[in-house]
C-alpha cells in the first residue's frame, strides 16, 4: 500500500516535471520562432535599406549623367547658334564687301579724271596768271591809259577782282586736290578691307591694317572722338589672317566710339581713342583704349560670350567681342585682356605671336580627284 502510493507520487512528480519540461520547450520554441521572425524582419529591413541606398546611388548617378548631357547639349546649341550667326555675318560681310568693292571702283574711276582735270586747271591757271600779270605790266607802261582798249582792260581786271582771284584760285585747286586724295585714301581702304582674304596665314603689316581700319570706320568716330596713334615704326610683320584681324580691330574701334557716345550723348565734348602698337619679345602688343563710359565690373567676365550685349534692341547683336575673342585667341593663339574703369574708359590689350599659331583643330585636306 505504501509502495503503491510512493509510485504514484513519483509518477505524479515525474509527470509534473515532464509537463514543466514541455512547457519550457514550448516557451523555447515560441521564443525561437519570435527570434527567427524578428531576425527575418530585421534582415528584410536591412535588405530593403540596402536596396534603397543602391537605388538612390543609381538615381544620383543617372541624374548627374543627364545633367552633364544637358550641359553638353546647351553648349552644343550655343556653339551652333554662334556658328550660324557667324556664317550669316560672314555671308553678309562678303556681300557688303563685294558691294563696297564695286562702289569703290565706281568712285575711283571718275575721281581719277577729276583729279587729272584739276591738275590741268591748276597748271593752266599758273600760265594764265603769268599772262594777266604781263598784261598788267603792259597797262602800267601806257601813259594815262590813253587808248580805249587799255581802259577797258583795266576796268575788266577791276570788275573780275583779279587780285582776289589770283590768291584764292590756287587755294581752291589745292583744297580740291586734298579732297580727291582723301577720296582716294578711302577708296583704297575700302578695297583693302573688303577684299576677300586668303584662308592661309601670311605675314602682314599690322600698322597698315590699323590705318586702313581707322579710315574705313571714320564715320563712326570722327564726330565723337579724336584718334591718338602711337604705332611703333619698327613693328615686325605678323603671320595672320589680315581680313579677320582687321575685322577684330574694327569691332573694338566701333565699340570704343559707341562707349564715348554713351558717356556724352549730346556730343558736347570729344573723347579720345588711343591706338598703340609695340614689339614685346616674340609677340606684338596692340592696345586700343577709349575715354568712354567704361564696363561695369559685374559683366566684364561675360563680354566675350556670344549674344551678350548691354546695348538696346537693334543697337547690338552681342557678336562683336565674341568674334574678336574667337579671332585673337582661337585662330591666332593670342590673348586679349580688358581693363576698364567706370566713367574713365576701357583698354583692350591684344597680344599676337609673330609666328601665329591656332588653337583650333585643323581640318584635314584631301586631294581633289583628277
Amino acid at each position: 500500500m505504501d509502495v503503491n502510493f510512493a509510485d504514484k507520487e513519483r509518477d505524479a512528480v515525474i509527470a509534473g516535471l515532464q509537463a514543466k519540461v514541455r512547457a519550457q520547450e514550448k516557451t523555447i520554441e515560441v521564443l525561437m520562432s519570435a527570434a527567427e521572425e524578428r531576425y527575418s524582419a530585421r534582415a528584410s529591413s536591412m535588405e530593403l535599406l540596402s536596396q534603397n541606398l543602391a537605388l538612390e546611388r543609381v538615381v544620383r548617378k543617372k541624374t548627374e549623367t543627364l545633367r552633364r548631357q544637358e550641359e553638353k547639349l546647351k553648349k552644343a546649341l550655343q556653339d551652333l547658334q554662334f556658328t550660324q550667326t557667324r556664317l550669316l555675318h560672314a555671308q553678309k560681310m562678303e556681300s557688303v564687301g563685294q558691294l563696297a568693292a564695286g562702289i569703290a571702283h565706281e568712285i575711283n574711276t571718275p575721281a581719277q579724271f577729276i583729279g587729272s582735270n584739276i591738275q590741268f586747271l591748276g597748271e593752266a591757271f599758273n600760265d594764265l596768271r603769268r599772262l594777266v600779270n604781263a598784261l598788267g605790266r603792259v597797262l602800267q607802261a601806257i601813259p594815262d591809259r590813253s587808248t580805249t582798249a587799255a581802259r577797258e582792260a583795266e576796268d575788266l581786271l577791276e570788275e573780275v577782282d583779279w587780285h582776289y582771284l589770283e590768291g584764292e584760285i590756287p587755294v581752291a585747286v589745292s583744297q580740291s586736290k586734298e579732297g580727291l586724295e582723301r577720296i582716294s585714301t578711302i577708296v583704297r581702304a575700302m578695297k583693302e578691307f573688303s577684299h576677300p582674304g586668303s584662308k592661309v596665314k601670311a605675314f602682314h603689316d599690322l600698322n597698315r591694317i590699323i590705318e586702313t581700319t581707322i579710315t574705313v570706320a571714320s564715320n563712326e568716330w570722327k564726330y565723337r572722338a579724336d584718334i591718338d596713334r602711337r604705332l611703333a615704326p619698327d613693328l615686325p610683320q605678323v603671320c595672320c589672317l589680315a581680313d579677320e584681324i582687321g575685322q577684330a580691330f574694327l569691332n573694338i574701334l566701333i565699340n570704343a566710339a559707341h562707349a564715348i557716345a554713351a558717356k556724352d550723348p549730346d556730343g558736347k565734348k570729344k573723347g579720345t581713342i588711343s591706338i598703340a602698337t609695340r614689339l614685346d619679345e616674340e609677340h606684338v602688343e596692340i592696345r586700343i583704349g577709349d575715354t568712354g563710359a567704361g564696363i561695369p565690373e559685374n559683366i566684364r567676365e561675360r563680354i566675350y560670350d556670344p549674344f551678350f550685349t548691354t546695348k538696346s534692341v537693334g543697337k547690338g547683336t552681342g557678336q562683336g567681342l565674341a568674334i574678336v575673342h574667337n579671332v585673337i585667341v582661337k585662330k591666332h593663339g593670342g590673348t586679349i585682356s580688358c581693363f576698364s574703369e567706370i566713367d574713365k574708359g576701357t583698354v583692350f590689350a591684344i597680344r599676337l605671336p609673330i609666328e601665329s599659331r591656332s588653337t583650333e583643330p585643323q581640318e584635314e585636306t584631301t586631294p581633289e580627284a583628277e
